[in-house]
């Protein structure tokens, strides 16, 4: 393994959140926040750093997403590039380019990479029968079918893979498979599409991920040794469906590039969309070193098959290293974007305006680097009020206030150097460990190393107490606070790639420089004769317990019977009910009138309801489903008769039924009666 610093420049990747749904904290905390903490590091250092990243916003969910919503998949793609986007640069995750797969620079980037296959004779033309949805008629993608594996029996594994034991599938390889979409028996057709021979670079990515073993992660190492043992297989590269990057040859009408073809490719032409002419030397010059962040769920596609697309194409740099993190989970169960189980990123930020930092703080303490690992609002709470506000916060305030009340915030003589020499002994091991760790892809060791010097700083005033030495010996009080002016200043350095904006905040409470330019990695802070400091100001505040309960509240209002999008797993039946009891519920047919979002609430629709006796008003959890304005005059079926109550000020008055379907995604319970019809 060579050293970061033995490299002339460096491209990072982040794994392409899929445009079908806003970022959460699973997503922040398994791939954008460590990538974003190394490349910070990293150009602190002064390297030359190229950070990419992008929608990925093709495939068959996309399109799926569109019909139930009656919209074009590039209406969804625009609606939530931009709310993931927004989502990114809110929380301090400094892309150098955030691109997108509808692009058409990405389009000719995808479709001359696959061009260049294609003309070197690397692709296999094959007939095959593929499996078809005769109710939604459609061609299956392999992770819209499921069945029993035919390894280890599980019965819920994918057409790809079965996640239960890992073995590498293709769908007809499965026992009772089953459409995702619709729930039918698939159908075998005849179909012709490009295979990519992945048998065919077995020896070379063998030699690939073996050169690797000694400092990769141990699970990315595990997880590709376990495919290269089982024996890979030619892939198909291309797919029937109309919406993604057109296949570029002869007699391939209603054909597009396969999603995992196409995805990685978006790393380049973000890199192009970025450097313009010069993005080669990123890509294939050997002083150029390659880094890909992701989830624990994209190992094979980053290590193997982009890989093999690689040295298909040749002149391609591989990957150095592909640090990949565990999944976090949230009050003990897994995410679940269907279920709305989740911290939405945007909401987050809507409901914590100016507390960025601290939910970055908080998944790098629990970063799940090394094993699967768990937010919970009451140690987010805890976290904060006990570590920020309580060492961080402390420590700083406490120096910024007892220097205002004994010297008027002045400094009174030049300032460059601690008066003992232990400061520079911390400051120097803190320095030391960050980069160590961070050099590692240890993130959480790396935090709690530069918090040792706000502890450090901590126990130094309680123990020389400056307070109580002022009256008699007022010089040796200054001494002890500048070397604590000293230690602040450092913290706002070794926190940079951490906390960017506590970072910001503690420059400015010093009144030091504070450009938008990144840090120097080890910069020395110094004060002049007559330099004032700012006023003092609480870097933290803490949490409170009404705070936590509302977000509590958020998640217990969600539906708890929890599956993988994709699954067919329903919830179990419901406790048996009397005729008289069905008897008292009052649904009717109803048509929109009339939607708009809810302020302040991105789940939340306000609808106007006709429903032939009058009209109501009503406030439904579908926004994520459904877009306001292709809703009014929509047929839908109405619980009638529920009690009133306001949601987020707005009062509703019923319920509209919904059904969910396998994958996750809702539709309307609908009925051609005429409106005011009694459903029963």
């Amino acid at each position: 393994m060579s050293t970061p610093n033995a490299f002339k420049r460096h491209l990072i990747t982040a794994a392409l959140p899929y445009a079908n749904g806003p970022v959460h904290i699973g997503h922040i905390a398994g791939c954008y926040l460590p990538a974003d903490i190394y490349v910070r590091f990293l150009k602190m250092q002064g390297n030359d750093v190229c950070f990419v990243c992008g929608s990925d916003e093709h495939g068959v969910p996309i399109t799926i997403k569109a019909k139930n919503e009656g919209v074009t998949p590039q209406e969804i793609v625009d609606r939530y590039h931009s709310l993931m986007q927004e989502a990114f640069f809110g929380l301090g995750i400094s892309f150098d380019t955030y691109h997108r797969t509808s692009d058409p620079l990405h389009h000719k980037t995808a479709s001359d990479f696959f061009l260049h296959l294609y003309e070197k004779g690397v692709f296999e033309e094959k007939e095959t029968e593929q499996y078809f949805d005769p109710v939604e008629k459609q061609f299956l993608a392999d992770r819209y079918i499921v069945g029993t594996c035919p390894k280890c029996g599980h019965d819920h594994a994918y057409g790809d893979q079965c996640e239960a034991c890992g073995a590498s599938l293709s769908p007809t390889e499965l026992i009772d498979p089953k459409s995702t979409l619709s729930g039918e028996v698939p159908v075998l057709k005849k179909t012709v599409n490009w295979f990519l021979p992945l048998d065919a670079f077995q020896e070379k990515l063998t030699d690939f991920i073996g050169s690797k073993k000694s400092y990769w992660k141990s699970n990315v190492y595990g997880q590709c040794m376990s495919w290269l043992q089982q024996g890979l297989h030619a892939r198909a590269m291309t797919r029937d469906l109309d919406w993604g990057v057109k296949v570029p040859v002869g007699n391939a009408d209603g054909k597009v590039l396969y999603v995992w073809f196409d995805a990685p490719i978006g790393y380049i032409s973000a890199t192009k969309a970025f450097h313009g002419e010069d993005w080669e030397k990123y890509w294939k010059s050997p002083d150029t070193r390659l880094v890909h962040f992701i989830g624990k769920d994209n190992i094979v596609f980053h290590c193997l098959i982009f890989p093999a697309m690689l040295m298909a194409h040749g002149g391609y740099n591989l990957p150095e290293n592909v640090p990949a993190n565990e999944f976090l989970n949230l009050e003990g169960k897994k995410i679940s974007t269907s279920r709305n189980w989740a911290v939405w990123v945007h909401e987050y930020l809507n409901e914590f305006p100016g507390r960025e930092d601290e939910l970055r703080y908080v998944l790098t303490s629990i970063a799940p680097e090394s094993g699967d690992s768990e937010f919970t609002w009451s140690d987010f709470q805890a976290r904060v009020n006990n570590e920020l506000v309580a060492i961080l916060g402390n420590f700083v305030n406490r120096v910024m206030v007892l220097y205002k009340k004994f010297f008027d915030s002045t400094i009174d003589a030049d300032v460059s150097s601690f008066s003992r020499n232990i400061h520079n002994q911390v400051v120097e091991g803190a320095f030391q460990n960050v980069s160590h760790n961070l050099h590692q892809y240890k993130f959480k060791n790396g935090l709690i190393a530069a918090m040792e010097v706000a502890r450090h700083g901590n126990r130094f005033l309680t123990e020389t107490e400056p307070w109580k030495l002022f009256k008699t010996d007022p010089l040796a009080t200054r001494a002890i606070l500048n070397d604590c002016l000293l230690l602040t200043g450092q913290l706002s350095f070794l926190l940079y790639p951490f906390m960017p904006h506590t970072s910001k905040r503690l420059l400015n409470l010093l009144n030091l420089p504070n450009s938008e330019n990144t840090p120097a990695w080890e910069s020395k802070v110094q004060f002049s004769k007559g330099h004032i400091l700012s006023e003092p100001q609480h870097l933290f505040t803490k949490i409170d317990d009404a705070q936590m309960e509302i977000q509590r509240e958020k998640l217990n209002s969600v539906v708890e019977v929890d599956h993988q999008p994709g699954e067919l797993n329903f919830p179990a039946e419901k406790a048996e009910v009397s005729f008289e009891d069905f008897t008292k519920m009052d649904i009717r047919v109803g048509e929109i009138l009339s939607a708009e979002k809810v302020k302040k609430a991105d789940k939340l629709l306000h609808l106007t309801v006709d429903v032939g006796i009058k009209q109501i008003s009503l406030v439904s959890g579908i926004a994520q489903y459904f877009a306001p304005e292709v809703l009014p005059g929509t047929k839908v079926c109405v619980l009638l008769n529920l009690a009133p109550r306001k949601i987020r000020g707005v009062m509703s008055q019923g319920m509209i039924l919904m059904a969910e379907n396998p994958d996750g995604s809702l539709r309307f319970v609908q009925s051609d009666a005429a409106t005011g019809s009694i459903v029963g």
